[in-house]
């Protein structure tokens, strides 16, 4: 390298810098304003999820129990809309919006809604629990799949039956959903996909409780190609 271009080139970075330090002196004000900003923000929401949010989540917690145990009696408008003082899962979804407790309130009101025969209101609240737990998670999606049946929606209840599956990955609910999967493929007059479903029943579950009939449900599908 020449002296000319190492002097070009200490001047090029020098520039460079300077032009930094300049933005900097120039825009300080601005530049505080906005850390200031993000420092406020960053302080609010810590306030919200310590002094605001989590109390709430325990006052919905406390107060789900009445509902609970109506749900589990299959009481399901006291579920739904409580009694004697206490709130039902409708209540609790409402005042407690934005908890954890809301958000399983919805898995409650759809199965209650699903039980009561109003689908449609089963199917919003079903497809609204955005819970972590697999198992309810999968559950909600079966549960939404059962509805859409119930309204002979068969292209519905094959999606909602398969993201239950997939959800799920266990032998207990994977080959329960794999088998109503396989009665909607008939339902539709797809016995190709029907023994499919129930093939892999089989295959991959054979000690599940789906497997243990499962032969019956493959011939009646081979039966009809």
């Amino acid at each position: 390298m020449s002296k000319n271009q190492a002097t070009t080139n200490s001047t090029i970075t020098d520039g460079e810098f300077g032009n930094t330090g300049r933005f900097v002196r120039e825009n300080q004000k601005s530049l505080l304003f906005i850390a200031t900003a993000i420092v406020a923000m960053v302080l609010i929401y810590i306030a919200y999820q310590k002094l605001y949010l989590a109390p709430r989540e325990v006052e919905a917690s406390n107060q789900m129990h009445v509902a609970q145990d109506f749900w589990a009696k299959k009481d399901w408008d006291k579920a739904i809309k409580g009694d004697a003082g206490y709130p039902g899962f409708e209540k609790i979804l409402n005042d407690y919006s934005n908890t954890k407790s809301a958000n399983l309130a919805y898995y409650y009101l759809g199965v209650a809604y699903l039980n009561k025969g109003e689908y449609r209101k089963a199917i919003d609240n079903l497809t609204n629990y955005r819970g972590d737990d697999t198992m309810v998670a999968a559950e909600a999606l079966g549960s939404a799949g059962d509805a859409y049946v119930e309204l002979k929606d068969y292209d519905k209840a094959e999606t909602y039956f398969k993201k239950a599956a997939d959800k799920a990955k266990n032998k207990f609910l994977t080959p329960l959903y794999l088998k109503k999967l396989g009665l909607v493929y008939e339902a539709a007059n797809d016995s190709k996909s029907a023994a499919e479903a129930y093939k892999s029943i089989k295959t991959d579950y054979p000690e599940s409780a789906e497997a243990q009939s499962i032969d019956e449900y493959i011939a009646r599908a081979e039966a009809k190609l």
